[in-house]
């Protein structure tokens, strides 16, 4: 088993003895203040950084710590890490450049109901190798629990915006309410002059000469593994605190650097999925938080009652896996939130069908003032390398405040409302807000059929369902008109 770490640091120690998870508060806005501001404006030292392994030296080219501020003068810097590779590198990094550094390891598992689940506590892996990584060059490794934090500003949202039928993005809510929210709070007056973590993103903070500037979010020189969308809701006070190592260098140059240093957990794949599930299945989450309740599926242009569901929280817009039906494929495309209806077709990606345009709302802006009216830009909807050229037109209303009206140059099938957009000028990060629900025009096109379906108060008067066959996947295109003759 792992040895915990009992914090040392004063102010953290409330956060290794939580009780029972008591309240789900709203998620509020972060309290952070600025700190003073601790240049990065120093000329970098001569020669090559190398990072020192008990005895053995390891030669780094200076693009290598870049972004970890090599050359200056030695900060103190608390290093996120997760026990992967990302983090551990960039702790090696951190540690490479000079800086005096102190690992943190977040406990943000709250799930003690799925236990059955797992052969041993999900974390504890984890926390072995990061312990492994931090014995290696003498770095204190501080254990902190945020699994009350978590719930309250990251998981009751989730389930929140699931039942409204939105698709909500944890990792963005991480980010700013729990790593670069809680825990910067809870060390704010320990002494540190930067928090680190194994992202993908590049910050660059303003010269002595300039403190009041803004500090600003660039893409990471690794377009592919780039997280700056996840990035782009922070404040700019927590963002002014942040260094990211990895900015600078590529994945696969990651991977190399694990190799060189003799990582213990160079091997290691990336996590995928939501970080707090581990090994439970995200519908058996969401069972557990909010049940089943069965409703009807039908398809959107005909009405027809084509099978049932669990739940329409169960589904997201553009879904094709898990709907269970035959002729298919189908897709959701939309759903009757009131009604527990989900509406699915097999033309979700028909021409007339496509969209471009949408509403976001819970707008962010580095630079707080925002890019201007009609301006082009780029976003992204979703983590990919992917971008759209836009154009953004301001709107404001008494129900949704500040909002933007954005119209993509191309079409996107995967705009869910819930989802985050983040807006770039070149390979600056600007900032992002949240798509709103879409304008009925904008929706997919439900026949009147379907809708006076949906809203029957007692739909066992529907019968079986029908069973639809997609003539093109099973008969020869010379039979298709013999059979739907016959």
């Amino acid at each position: 088993m792992v040895r915990v770490v009992v914090s040392t640091l004063p102010a953290l120690r409330p956060l290794l003895r939580r009780g029972s998870l008591l309240n789900h508060k709203p998620l509020p806005r972060s309290r952070l203040q600025p700190w003073p501001f601790c240049t990065l404006s120093s000329s970098p030292a001569a020669g090559a950084p190398s990072a020192a392994v008990k005895g053995e030296e390891v030669a780094l080219d200076k693009h290598l710590t870049r972004c970890a501020a090599a050359g200056i003068a030695p900060l103190r810097v608390a290093v996120l890490v997760s026990g992967g590779v990302d983090s551990s590198v960039a702790l090696r990094l951190l540690h490479a450049a000079g800086h005096r550094c102190t690992a943190f390891y977040l406990k943000i598992w709250f799930q003690e109901d799925f236990r059955n689940f797992w052969s041993e506590c999900p974390w504890d892996e984890d926390l072995k190798y990061a312990q492994a990584v931090c014995d290696k060059i003498d770095v204190p490794l501080e254990v902190v629990h945020l699994s009350d934090e978590y719930w309250n500003h990251v998981v009751s949202h989730m389930i929140n915006e699931y039942r409204c039928g939105r698709t909500p993005n944890p990792d963005v809510l991480c980010n700013t309410r729990i790593k670069f929210g809680s825990f910067l709070e809870a060390i704010e007056n320990l002494g540190f002059d930067y928090i680190a973590s194994g992202h993908y993103a590049h910050v660059v903070h303003p010269s002595a000469e300039n403190t009041e500037a803004p500090s600003v979010l660039q893409l990471s020189k690794d377009k592919i593994k780039d997280q700056t969308y996840f990035l782009s809701h922070l404040s700019q006070s927590q963002l002014r605190r942040l260094l990211f190592p990895l900015g600078c260098i590529t994945k696969d140059e990651v991977r190399r650097l694990a190799t060189q240093m003799g990582l213990p957990n160079q091997g290691r794949k990336d996590s995928q999925g939501i970080c707090f599930l581990g090994k439970v299945k995200f519908s058996e989450f969401v069972e557990r938080h909010i049940g089943e309740k069965e409703g009807i599926i039908l398809e959107a242009e005909s009405g027809d009652y084509l099978g049932i569901h669990r739940g329409f929280w169960f589904y997201t817009i553009g879904q094709r896996q898990g709907l269970r039906l035959p002729g298919g494929p189908w897709y959701v495309v939309e759903k009757d939130v009131q009604n527990n209806v989900v509406f699915v077709s097999r033309n979700y990606y028909s021409l007339d069908k496509r969209r471009r345009t949408f509403r976001v709302g819970s707008l962010n802006w580095f630079d707080n003032c925002g890019p201007g009216n009609n301006e082009q830009l780029k976003c992204k909807v979703r983590h990919s390398p992917e971008f759209h050229d836009c154009t953004l037109v301001k709107e404001r209303s008494e129900e949704n405040g500040d909002a933007l009206v954005v119209h993509l140059a191309e079409d996107d099938q995967g705009l869910a409302a819930g989802q985050f957009a983040a807006f770039y000028s070149e390979n600056v990060c600007l900032g992002s807000g949240i798509i709103l629900d879409s304008w009925d025009k904008m929706s997919f096109p439900v026949c009147s059929r379907a809708l006076e379906i949906a809203k029957l108060a007692d739909k066992s008067s529907l019968g079986k369902p029908i069973r639809i066959v997609n003539l093109e996947h099973i008969v020869k295109p010379e039979q298709q008109e013999e059979i739907k003759v016959a």
